[in-house]
């Protein structure tokens, strides 16, 4: 392994022996490469993290999380994020993986298990066949992503409860984000999106997105050169013309027009000025009156 940490994620790489004695860590960047490529990408990502975590406030309080992971290239990078992270010193809470196997045929059972025993991480491994139930349900040729969304958090803030988790973290990432927008403007009648920070219904579990600002992009490079053993889903993945995918691919032209509007787009998302959209639940528009002198 060439790669080299310092407990600041933007000082320069020490040496290579960063890690000794650090079994955990040593295995998790085993494959990294030692680029000053790589480490450009790896801080960037390390600072979006950090930025997310502070501007949300995601350290509220939280003590214990449940890191979800699916096998994909984000769940991944996510956890190496927080892996890292904490072992800087800068995230002080206690990391718990979570994978729910649905059911799906071919699913390789033993890679991450494998994997994440590899990094000394605790984790937990649960099966549930929701893969039957959303074939059952869902009529040939829709959509399988919803309820397969759906089945799979609800095991997850049960799984978080049991664990004794107080955050359940998520891998969702700007692109997620703003894909999720638009998906609400243009089919669902309504301005919102995933927030980075929300508590569950029950009001008993917070729900965590340390990945908002990072770049899809990103990720992708990031997993490649850690090697992730990625697992692709064959349920929802094997599908065409989903309107996730139509947003994606407006959102890239977009992109590639006028480079920089994603990043545009994820501020204007935290600039909402109530006063000058059109909902009356957020602005009080029938108690607009003109001034005084005006009306005389």
């Amino acid at each position: 392994m060439n790669i080299a940490l310092t407990t600041d994620p933007d000082a320069e790489d020490a040496g290579s022996d960063s890690f000794a004695g650090d079994a955990s860590m040593s295995a998790l960047f085993r494959h990294a490469p030692g680029s000053s490529n790589f480490n450009k990408l790896r801080k960037r990502l390390l600072r979006n993290v950090r930025q997310a975590i502070d501007d949300f406030a995601m350290l509220n309080g939280q003590k214990r999380w449940l890191v979800a992971l699916s096998g994909g290239k984000d769940s991944y990078g996510l956890l190496a994020m927080l892996m890292e992270l904490r072992w800087r010193g800068l995230l002080p809470v206690e990391l718990v993986a979570c994978n729910i196997d649905q059911g799906q045929p071919n699913f390789p059972k033993h890679v991450l298990p494998e994997y994440l025993t590899s990094l000394g991480i605790p984790h937990r491994i649960e099966y549930r066949d929701t893969y039957s139930i959303v074939k059952e349900k869902v009529p040939e040729g829709a959509t399988y992503c919803a309820l397969c969304s759906r089945l799979r958090r609800g095991n997850l803030y049960r799984i978080a409860k049991e664990e004794g988790c107080d955050a359940l973290v998520l891998g969702h990432h700007r692109e997620d984000i703003l894909e999720t927008f638009f998906l609400n403007l243009f089919h669902g009648a309504k301005l919102a999106t995933m927030p980075p920070k929300l508590v569950n219904d029950e009001g008993d579990l917070m729900v965590l997105r340390p990945l908002a600002y990072c770049a899809e992009e990103d990720m992708a490079k990031f997993a490649a050169a850690m090697q992730f053993p990625i697992i692709p889903c064959d349920l929802c993945g094997s599908q065409d013309g989903l309107q996730r995918n139509a947003m994606k691919d407006m959102l890239a032209g977009i992109e590639a027009k006028m480079p920089g509007r994603k990043d545009v787009m994820m501020k204007a998302l935290a600039n909402i000025n109530p006063s000058h959209m059109l909902d009356k639940s957020l602005f009080d528009f029938a108690s607009l009156t003109l001034s005084k002198d005006r009306q005389d």
